[in-house]
Order: C-alpha cells, then structure tokens, then sequence
C-alpha cells in the first residue's frame, strides 16, 4: 500500500473523512487544505442511484458552469463557407473541413472540444475512431452537433462542460480551480446538481444522489450531505 506523504497527513488530521459535510464547510475545508505548488482542479464526484445498463438510465448531458473551469478552451468547429466564417466571428480558435480532417489523421490534437454543423458529421465520422476515445466526438445531445455554431462556441468558451455517467453510477465532472475559492465553486457545483436532478430517470427508484464528493487534484475527498441538495441548487 503507497505511503501517504507528510503534507495529506497534514491536511486530514482533523478531519473525519466519513462525515458528511455542509457543501460550503466541505468546499472550504478542500480549497484550505489544497498543499500542491500548482493552482488544483476542484472535482466532484457524483454517485447516482441509476444502472447505466438500461439506456434509459445512461444519464448523460452538459451544464454551463457560471465561473467556467478556469481553463482556456481550445474549440475546433467542422463547417464549409458562412458557417466557418460564423464560427471564426464567434471565437473559435480553428474552423474548417477537409484541411482540418487531414491534419487529424496526421496526428493533430491542439483542441479540446469539437463543434460541427450536421451537414459535416459525414466527414467527421471519417476520424471518429480517433475523436471518441478521446471524448471529442460531436454529439447533438450535448450541443455540439448544430448549425448554430456562434452559440455552441460562445458555450463553450463560457465553461460548457459536458458529462456522462460510468459503469458505477458516478459522474466525474471539474468544477473550477482552488484560485476560484469557495464561493464560485459551489455556484458552479450548485449548476451540475440541478442539471443532474432534471436528467432523473423515472425509473430510477429509491435514492437518486446517494454521495456527493468534492476533492482536489492533490488533495483529500470530503463528502457533501446529499440531504441537502435541494436547498444547494436553490
């Protein structure tokens, strides 16, 4: 079992890791705690009460973080003529179609997010083995598939994130930087439990947000009390 260094000891002293915490007092006591020499990511994990084997319960979506993730996204958009020339206007860092396709297939990845307008999806599933695995591939379920492309790259520039459930029930999702601090995190974790809370299936029975876990990157993972969320997404 890997030794936990001197600086996590330091942080968890007096800390009861099984509690279940306020989402403010577990939001600042993670940012106080945070010891690594870098801004860290805050993320959250989400344990829900839903089995991803039945399509209806594959929750998947996306939330417009309202103090984004504190990371300049990089957005590549699929479009020919006026659409590309849209999506330039609108801030996306690359636009076009066969010349970006090609630079792809040569080993190009200088872009976080993809966007395309339906008419191009044909030539984006060209490289679709090579998007998907990496979570790029454009899907209108998420926005990212649509000829109104001004809008889905002024969202994504604003701190659009997308999120799916996994095999264990559990959404993964960043929810800002330690820089942010407790305020701004829990507006942006505040936006994600009111999406995931319209996205519940009614198939789903019993308790729908069985945990809730904020961490850093570094650092310790301290449980929110679920039985508080609907006063959280208020």
């Amino acid at each position: 079992m890997p030794r936990k260094g001197k600086k996590y000891l330091e942080a968890i002293k007096d800390l009861d890791r099984q509690k279940r915490y306020e989402i403010n007092e577990a939001v600042g006591f993670a940012l106080d705690r945070s010891f690594a020499k870098f801004d860290e990511t805050v993320d959250i994990a989400v344990k829900l009460g839903v089995d991803p084997r039945h399509a209806d319960q594959m929750i998947r979506g996306s939330v417009i973080l309202p103090n984004g993730i504190g990371k300049e996204v990089k957005v590549l958009v699929f479009a020919k003529g006026e659409k590309e020339k849209e999506a330039l206007e609108a801030g996306a860092d690359f636009a076009g179609s066969d010349d970006i396709l090609e630079k792809i297939k040569g080993g190009w990845f200088g872009f976080d997010k993809v966007i395309a307008t339906p008419d191009m999806m044909g030539t984006v599933g060209k490289i679709g083995k090579v998007l998907g695995p990496r979570g790029l591939m454009p899907n209108a379920k998420t926005g990212t598939v649509t000829f109104d492309v001004a809008k889905a790259v002024n969202e994504l520039k604003a701190g659009k994130i997308d999120f799916r459930v996994e095999k264990t029930g559990i959404v993964h999702a960043p929810m800002g930087k330690v820089s942010f601090g407790t305020e701004k995190i829990v507006e942006n974790i505040s936006s994600l439990l009111e999406i995931l809370t319209k996205l519940k299936p009614s198939s789903s029975k019993g308790t729908y947000f069985k945990s809730v876990t904020v961490s850093t990157t570094m650092g310790i993972g301290l449980k929110i009390d679920p039985a508080g969320i609907k006063e959280i997404i208020k």
